[in-house]
């Protein structure tokens, strides 16, 4: 099989060859730049500077060499620009303060606190407050909230629609000539299409935007989900209505080059529990999750992808219900997120992307063996009958031992993944 036919086999519940593996392909299951430069060490390829795609959670990319070794099926496709608005292009190297020289965007510019703490700002442009911050032992940016003083009597739906506008011929252009390369990579394609993000609480704060406007802290979002839900509605009709507006033009260009649709990371689980009962779901969140859904499955052959980390385990029903095909990051560590009974449940409706080795304890502080035995267990697992893609639980952080790294990597070939 091809990695295209892999990774539509595993979507299409059938048992692919091997099991398809995705590093890098969106920002839910990416490398943290120290890492992917202690692997390109340890595996005596070529020193380049690594490239930071997502500087908000310090994201690498991976380069085909390094793709070659991990047996990478997916190839990711995002926007032009990141997700502090800075378009990424005419790399500039920088030094981190862990001491890596890696790769940013030419209009990446940055100030450093009274702290010692690095700023960065929306568009690159430091006239206006800055949206990011690095503590100085820090590893990647939090949000700095921006939000203005809230006048109830002038709320307006619209002030938290201004980073989702209709598609530009000048972003069609970008995305046209992106598309065109990625189906010459015989790989499966993840697009990242941008826009239906509905509450995903990354772009609530706007840090992108110069001078955001509406409800920005996250705090006062979610208070909102309660007390505001009129207001929660109107945004995310609008902001429906525009993606599936944006996700025709999109499908006109793609065809069947893209196999997956990334639709959104709102998070609903905590580490014991949900933080949105299924009836808020129900009420706020699915009636919009469907149309996107609906629309794209009536229009292509896509599947969509939903990411939620935490205890979500009673919420899965409600997340197919809503449409989707595929569910992210798959959080084993998390209460009653056991993979036995996750794969028993709802193996046969959705696509488990991820679970493949936990990042929080056992990638992280573990020893080899205990990633290799985790490793070799999920796999067994989730893998059965198709269905799993495999990724870690999130994001690989900054100072996983790359000895674990290697024993996580050598667990998947031996398991037959590659």
């Amino acid at each position: 099989m091809t990695s295209k036919e892999r990774l539509q086999a595993a979507l299409s519940h059938r048992q692919p060859d091997r099991i398809p593996v995705d590093f890098g392909s969106t920002g839910v299951t990416g490398i943290h730049v120290r890492s992917i430069e202690n692997l390109r060490n340890y595996y005596g390829l070529e020193y380049r500077p690594v490239k930071v795609y997502r500087p908000y959670q310090m994201l690498g990319e991976l380069e085909d060499d390094l793709l070659d070794i991990m047996g990478v099926d997916t190839l990711g496709l995002k926007s032009a620009r990141n997700e502090y608005g800075i378009e990424n292009t005419d790399w500039k190297e920088f030094r981190t303060f862990w001491g890596q020289v890696v790769l940013v965007p030419g209009g990446f510019n940055t100030t450093t606190d009274d702290n010692g703490d690095l700023l960065v700002y929306p568009r690159g442009d430091i006239s206006v407050p800055p949206s990011g911050r690095m503590p100085v032992s820090g590893y990647f940016f939090d949000t700095i909230i921006r939000q203005p003083s809230i006048d109830e009597s002038n709320l307006n739906p619209e002030d938290n629609l201004e980073e989702y506008g209709y598609v530009s011929d000048e972003s069609l252009e970008y995305w046209k000539g992106n598309l065109e390369k990625a189906g010459e990579s015989g790989k499966g394609i993840i697009a990242s299409f941008g826009g239906t993000a509905l509450g995903d609480i990354a772009h609530v704060p706007a840090p992108a935007l110069k001078n955001p406007r509406g409800i920005r802290d996250i705090e006062e979002w979610y208070m909102s989900l309660l007390m505001r839900p009129d207001y929660i509605h109107q945004v995310f009709e609008k902001q429906t209505e525009i993606a599936i507006d944006n996700l025709s033009k999109f499908a006109g260009l793609a065809g069947d080059v893209v196999d997956v649709a990334y639709i959104c990371g709102t998070d609903f689980g905590t580490q014991s529990s949900l933080f949105c009962a299924p009836e808020t779901f129900d009420e706020l969140y699915k009636p919009y999750y469907r149309k996107i859904n609906d629309w794209i499955h009536a229009n292509t052959n896509w599947k969509t992808f939903k990411h939620s980390c935490g205890a979500i385990f009673e919420l899965i029903p409600n997340l197919i219900e809503a449409g989707f095909d595929i569910l992210n990051p798959v959080q084993i560590s998390a209460s009653g997120m056991d993979p036995e009974r996750l794969k028993k449940e709802y193996g046969g409706s959705i696509v488990f992307w991820g679970g493949g080795v936990d990042t929080q304890k056992v990638l992280s502080f573990g020893e080899p063996g205990e990633v290799r035995d985790q490793v070799l267990r999920q796999c067994d697992i989730l893998g059965r009958d198709g269905g799993f893609v495999f990724s870690t639980v999130h994001n690989v952080q900054a100072n996983v031992p790359v000895e674990n790294l290697v024993a996580m990597n050598e667990a998947i070939r031996e398991f037959g993944a590659y």
